[in-house]
């Protein structure tokens, strides 16, 4: 059981990791290049962040402790809020780009990003599903969905950035940020109930 919480708290930390420096990457060269999906998929990688903190606190009452109770319970919700806040952040720039019609640059380092963030997350949610089901660690489970759907995030922003780079589909970026809007949504909707049902 101890082997396994240390590559719990490995992956943890693999994913704190990953998502701090996706973070500094995808804002530093989305707002360079005008484009609102990857700066979207910025924010929500620094939500990710405090995220995989509530889990590793979570793995350390592991077997006696109650995720609904507390400080992790606050912060659950703090979490939740923080999505909802990016949706519509989101959303309103997103209507304003598309009436406005503005044209995003192309960016090589955003699709490059994404591209490896859309297999390494898969990879991670992959390992963590794996160990939470032999550990029977429901908030490790839950937190392997939570990793799934980045890399379903990371997608959604390779196909908007692509598009715009390829064949200069300006409207495709916005758009792509829309649908990572829907994805925080539910990643808020999840966070903010703290009920995570059981994924096989």
């Amino acid at each position: 059981m101890q082997t396994d919480l240390r590559r719990a708290y490995r992956l943890e930390y693999l994913t704190i990791g990953w998502n701090v420096a996706e973070a500094v990457i995808a804002l530093t060269f989305g707002i360079l290049a005008g484009s609102l999906a990857l700066t979207a998929f910025g924010i929500d990688s620094v939500i990710e962040v405090f995220s995989a903190v509530v889990v590793l606190f979570e793995l350390r009452g592991h077997g006696d402790h109650d995720p609904h109770q507390g400080a992790e319970r606050r912060f659950l919700q703090l979490i939740g809020g923080g999505f909802f806040l990016l949706a519509a952040y989101v959303v309103v720039e997103a209507a304003w780009e598309l009436l406005n019609r503005s044209r995003p640059d192309q960016s090589i380092p955003g699709i490059a990003l994404t591209s490896a963030s859309l297999v390494t997350m898969w990879l991670l949610a992959s390992a963590k599903h794996r160990l939470g089901h032999r550990m029977e660690c429901l908030p490790l489970i839950a937190d392997s969905r939570e990793t799934r759907l980045c890399s379903l995030l990371s997608a959604v922003a390779l196909a908007g950035l692509a598009l715009n780079a390829a064949l200069g589909w300006w409207w495709a970026d916005p758009v792509a940020a829309l649908g990572i809007a829907v994805l925080a949504i539910l990643e808020g909707i999840e966070a903010w109930s703290g009920e995570h049902p059981e994924h096989h």
